[in-house]
Order: C-alpha cells, then sequence, then structure tokens
C-alpha cells in the first residue's frame, strides 16, 4: 500500500491542478502517474518540461521511446514499460518487433536503433560514466554529440518517473493494461 494518493483535478494541490487538467486534455484520461506526480507541482512541471525538450530534441519520435523504453526496462519500472510500450506501438508508430526486443531485451534488428538501445542501456547501467569508446561507437553509428546529451534527456525523464512510480506504487491504468510487463531476473 501506498503512502501517497493519486490527485484529482479536486484534491490535487493548487499548483498542481491546471497542469493536471493539461495533462489529462493532452492523454484523453489522466494517467495514474500524472496523478501521483501532482502531489508536488514541482515534480510534476519538470516531468511535463522533460518531455517537452525532448519532443524538441533531433531524435525521432520512435527513437525516443526506444530510449524511454530502454531507460524503463533498465530500471524496472512495471508503469512506464508499459506505458511507453502502448505509446511507441499506437502513437509513434514503432514496429511491434521493435518494441518486443526492447520490452524482452533482445536485440533489435535494426542497427541504427540497435546502438540506440545499446548505448542507453549503457548510459544507465553504468550512470553516465562511459568512456570514449562507447560514445565513439555511438557516434559511428550515425548519431550526433547532441544526441548523446538528448539520450541523456530522455533518461533523466525516465528516471523520475520510474523512481517516483517506484515509490507511489503507481497502479497500471486500464488505457495500458494489454501492455501489461514484469521485470524477470535478478
Amino acid at each position: 500500500m501506498s503512502l501517497f494518493q493519486l490527485h484529482t483535478a479536486d484534491s490535487a494541490p493548487d499548483g498542481s491542478k491546471a497542469l493536471l487538467a493539461d495533462g489529462q486534455k493532452r492523454m484523453g484520461f489522466l494517467p495514474n502517474l500524472y496523478a501521483g506526480l501532482a502531489e508536488s507541482p514541482a515534480a510534476l512541471q519538470a516531468y511535463f518540461d522533460l518531455s517537452a525538450a525532448l519532443a524538441k530534441t533531433q531524435l525521432m519520435p520512435a527513437q525516443q521511446q526506444v530510449v524511454l523504453l530502454i531507460t524503463s526496462v533498465e530500471n524496472g519500472c512495471t508503469y512506464c514499460v508499459a506505458a511507453h510500450s502502448m505509446i511507441a506501438r499506437q502513437m509513434a508508430k514503432v514496429d511491434p518487433a521493435v518494441v518486443d526486443a526492447l520490452r524482452e531485451q533482445r536485440p533489435i534488428p535494426d542497427p541504427k536503433l540497435e546502438a540506440l538501445a545499446q548505448f542507453t542501456r549503457r548510459v544507465v547501467q553504468q550512470r553516465g560514466w562511459l568512456d570514449d569508446a562507447a560514445v565513439q561507437a555511438f557516434l559511428d553509428a550515425g548519431y550526433s554529440r547532441a544526441n548523446v546529451l538528448d539520450v541523456i534527456l530522455g533518461v533523466t525523464m525516465k528516471t523520475l518517473s520510474n523512481y517516483a512510480n517506484h515509490l507511489l506504487q503507481t497502479p497500471l491504468d486500464a488505457a495500458f493494461e494489454a501492455e501489461r510487463w514484469e521485470k524477470t531476473g535478478e
């Protein structure tokens, strides 16, 4: 049982009310992640700001979803893996075989996306302490130095939501139920 509540527009702190309304309008429903983050208007605003910033990067929507899914899988966030699996398939039109490979930690047949997945995984696992060879391999796969920082931005966004979901014990929304995911191993 969580020590936190999932807020509605009525129960949320004043600083979160408009943010929740905006999030609900964008998604067509109020995701439980937003309802939980609403406890801290600053945290909810930061999540939305990071999401907006990621959308402005040089990474294409499918590439953004690779970063977000890999980070969520590595952090064991059942909520975010389910949510971004649905977003990747339905909104970003990512090949379902790629989504399945990311969820199952298998290689992706597309070499450029696989390089992105490997780089993102290394960033998360090594907490950003990558050697020059790892960065050069990413650059050699056709990515730019800006993309290195774009990946860091995506990892930052997902680390915020992944860690919050762990503490909030965020229940999965019905909208994401078809993409339910459970962490394996360890």
